[in-house]
């Protein structure tokens, strides 16, 4: 019989369906608001990374506009041949000033900075330790490099020092110790000081993808470094627009070194298409509402400790979140779906994690909050998750 070189699409994909494994998309009517309609009906957005709500700041928007209007729709062209334009490097040098650190590069995205430079830092003869509960753009990048591979398990500074003086006694020419600045599923955050002064002991590199820290953790926002005082002494920062920033885009922030080792280097940024200028404004826009209108940051902190705070006095497992992603611990795969379902019906928009993104007996609904949302929304919101909760005798 003659090959059918597609039927495993529909295979693959009927498998899921049935398993209860495949992403089912909703359709966001609007803006990215706290209040929003998805699927033709209102709710409260209890799921975005739009951490600040900046995807909503007029500045922003306008900046966009402005440079749309002035620089045209796209760039033309990677930014190695005819597509690096000055708003480019304007951008990167607001957040090099803006991280404390001597430079910054801009990737298309935080998953192209990851899969790009991770296989160009260790290779042959290297060795990449990670964390066992790492974002999944990390251990794609770690898949296309030859380099040996270590794990540590998650926030085992134990075991990671165990691991780091085997590899050290075993001679490998680099050591490349990755980790989440903030991990994403859990919503708790890496032990930076400590793994860094194990990497400097070991002559190790540092490198942490600070993706849901940026615009989150530190005094203004400035990320995973400023938040333990560290800045300047991780070696690879990986960040993104796409959260907190409110826009679109990756970043790289370090040493001059390393952002010219990078984008000669990384091939995800050497043949991708630069960013639109509109999108570049408001990048740029973005983080200089960020330094200069602190109120965004407090108010996230504000909503986070309120949310938290009235989740666990209701009953409710938030697990080990310390940050604006708030897990709300469900058991079982389907315990979750309902919850979802549920929520939805009561107006609120959070979607279950579910097997095989966490482990069996480990799903929940992943809250993250908006400094957008006022009083009342979380009010309704908790009273929701109240009425949902008992219902299905999780609380």
């Amino acid at each position: 019989m003659k090959r059918n070189p597609t039927e495993f699409l529909r295979e693959e994909y009927n498998y899921l369906k049935e398993n209860s494994l495949e992403w089912k998309l909703r359709v966001l009517e609007g803006p990215s608001a706290p209040r929003c309609v998805v699927d033709g009906k209102p709710v409260i957005m209890m799921c975005s990374n739009n951490y600040l709500n900046l995807s909503n700041h007029p500045k922003i928007i306008q900046a966009s506009i402005d440079a749309t209007r002035e620089l045209g729709a796209g760039s033309g062209s990677v930014r190695p041949i005819a597509g690096n334009m000055k708003i480019h490097e304007e951008v990167e040098k607001a957040v090099a000033d803006f991280k404390g650190t001597e430079s910054s590069l801009v990737y298309q995205t935080g998953f192209a900075a990851n899969s790009g430079l991770i296989p160009q830092l260790a290779g042959k003869g290297d060795i990449i330790i990670s964390d066992s509960l790492n974002h999944g753009s990390i251990i794609d990048g770690v898949r296309l490099s030859p380099a040996d591979r270590g794990t540590d398990e998650h926030q085992d500074i134990g075991q990671l020092e165990d691991v780091l003086r085997e590899s050290d006694k075993k001679g490998y020419k680099k050591i490349l110790v990755i980790t989440d600045g903030v991990f994403s599923m859990d919503g708790d955050v890496a032990q930076a000081d400590k793994i860094v002064a194990l990497c400097e002991e070991y002559g190790a590199m540092s490198y942490f993808d600070d993706a849901h820290g940026e615009g989150v953790l530190g005094p203004k926002g400035e990320g995973i470094a400023a938040h333990f005082g560290i800045q300047g002494k991780i070696d690879v920062e990986i960040g993104t627009f796409s959260k907190a920033y409110g826009v679109v885009g990756g970043m790289v922030a370090g040493s001059e070194d390393l952002t010219k080792y990078a984008y000669n280097k990384s091939r995800t940024w050497l043949l991708s298409g630069s960013a639109p200028p509109g999108v570049a404004a408001a990048q740029l826009a973005a983080v200089q509402v960020l330094d200069q209108e602190p109120e965004h940051h407090k108010t996230l902190w504000e909503n986070t400790d309120y949310f938290k705070k009235e989740l666990i006095s209701m009953g409710f497992d938030t697990n080990n979140s310390v940050t604006p992603i708030t897990p709300v611990m469900c058991g079982e795969s389907k315990t979750a779906k309902e919850m979802s379902d549920g929520l939805y019906e009561h107006g609120v928009f959070a979607l279950p994690i579910v097997f095989p993104m966490v482990a069996q007996g480990k799903a929940r609904i992943r809250t993250i909050m908006n400094a957008g949302l006022t009083r009342q929304d979380l009010d309704d919101a908790l009273n929701a998750f109240e009425k949902v909760g008992k219902s299905l005798k999780i609380i």
